[in-house]
């Protein structure tokens, strides 16, 4: 028997169906608030399938797998689950009504300037982040399926494509054939890899692409054959199309749009890190190129395209544990001490235990409350121009490739709350510090290791000198 189509002012498992926002193929959107119980409740949506006769069964799989991850995700990054319906009477999700702007509308405004699609991305490859360490691929990552909220963060909806690595997935054992939307579905989704963190990476650089050109990389293909054409033919390079778009954006997408998965950002919160430190990155011939590979090397590559291989039992928890950014703050108020030797050494021993890691070193200048003049050395060099030189003068001992390492000078008068603060923006999965010594007046202030220990959400090693 065929369910009645919902209505306007219609009550769905108590609650009423205020206005419809959004009705397509696959699901209508609908403003609902509670017919009895909390009042005070923020607005309210209601995701319900459009389920009709001959409905291809992907439409109801996908519905079940966005019930069940929807309400497994925490944060500001996804909508926050309020209830859910199943196909015995109405089929229904509710959550958070967000308030923000979708990307799709931002996107028709383009090309944006590089600034701006740099923060955008920047934005969502943090809110990438968040997602990844709670075990979720998206897998259908485009314009239309982000929204941006007033404060900036990157709000990620529709599930039902993703994969959680700690539940079945159901659209992987339905089907082997590419699932996702033409323009930004990756390569290895195309031959039916539904298991690679990365595969989100790709698809937002055809995001940052089409912001900075325009245009999508692959064109809309609607066919597989179509979309095979990714893996051996590379894009025309964003600055052929926009001259505007500056070499290091260029890099990050490009590096985005690598075939091979394990030649892009090895998590998203470095990929977030390479778009905010454009004056750190590190350039390739991707950062310069005008044009696209010749015959011969696309020929190839073609030959060589990969086939689906078997499925991998990858976990997005250990894909993110093998490239973490770790950040080593170092205090060079007095210059390099034995302290400070200490932490060096202990950095070099962090990374070097992580192949893919990112090594961000990090100092503070204290700030006075009031300063009227900035300080200049005889050669007229500021405060922070000197402290980045000794920071890096430090670290040179590390001999860490230029595209590991970045360096950073923080301004503030409170050390421990700008580290803090710099490790929640960054994602940062391991933090080295030193400790001084202790005293009776550090005991009864506290102290910048002791506070980083207890505020910052990740790993923290403290070093002290011994005795």
């Amino acid at each position: 028997m065929r369910r009645a189509r919902p209505e306007q002012g219609d009550v769905i498992d108590g609650f009423r169906l205020d206005a419809c926002i959004h009705r397509g193929a696959m699901s209508a959107l609908w403003r609902v608030s509670r017919t009895e119980g909390e009042c005070d409740d923020p607005p309210l949506l209601m995701k319900i399938p459009t389920l009709a006769e001959g409905e291809d069964v992907s439409a109801i799989v996908g519905f079940e797998t966005e019930q069940m991850i929807l309400p497994r995700l925490t944060g500001p990054h996804a909508p926050r689950f309020v209830a859910a319906g199943d196909f015995a009477q109405t089929p229904h999700l509710v959550m958070e009504l967000v308030e923000g702007r979708s990307l799709h509308d931002i996107a028709k405004e383009g090309p944006l300037p590089a600034d701006r699609v740099a923060a955008i991305g920047a934005s969502v490859a943090r809110a990438l982040q968040d997602l990844h360490r709670q075990h979720v691929i998206h897998l259908d990552l485009k314009p239309a399926n982000i929204l941006i909220r007033p404060n900036g963060e990157a709000v990620f909806i529709d599930f039902g494509l993703s994969r959680h690595d700690e539940l079945p997935d159901l659209l992987g054992e339905e089907s082997d054939v590419p699932m996702g939307t033409a323009p930004y579905i990756s390569p290895e989704q195309v031959i039916g890899v539904r298991w690679e963190p990365k595969s989100d990476h790709f698809a937002l650089g055809v995001i940052l692409y089409e912001l900075v050109t325009g245009k999508w990389p692959f064109g809309n293909p609607q066919r597989k054959s179509g979309m095979m054409r990714r893996i051996w033919r590379d894009p025309v390079p964003p600055r052929a199309i926009n001259p505007d778009c500056p070499p290091w954006l260029q890099e990050a997408i490009l590096r985005c749009l690598c075939v091979d998965p394990a030649r892009r950002y090895g998590s998203a919160a470095q990929l977030a890190f390479a778009l905010e430190n454009p004056d750190q990155a590190t350039l390739t011939e991707r950062a310069t190129r005008l044009k696209q590979d010749g015959f011969w090397t696309v020929l190839r590559r073609r030959l060589k395209a990969p086939t689906r291989p078997s499925p991998a039992q990858i976990r997005i928890a250990a894909e993110l544990d093998a490239a973490p950014i770790v950040m080593v703050a170092v205090d060079l108020a007095n210059g390099v001490n034995e302290l400070a030797e200490r932490v060096r050494v202990q950095a070099g021993r962090a990374v070097e235990a992580e192949p893919g890691a990112r090594l961000a070193c990090v100092t503070v200048i204290k700030t006075a409350l009031l300063s009227l003049e900035e300080d200049v050395d005889d050669q007229g060099r500021t405060a922070y121009l000197q402290r980045l030189i000794e920071l890096k003068d430090w670290a040179r001992a590390l001999n860490l490739p230029q595209d590991t390492i970045s360096f950073h000078v923080l301004e503030a008068l409170d050390p421990a709350a700008a580290l803090i603060d710099y490790v929640r923006k960054n994602q940062v999965d391991h933090v080295v510090l030193g400790a001084r010594g202790s005293s009776a007046l550090r005991r009864y202030l506290g102290s910048v290791s002791s506070q980083v220990v207890a505020e910052a959400p990740c790993t923290v090693t403290v070093v002290r000198l011994p005795g």
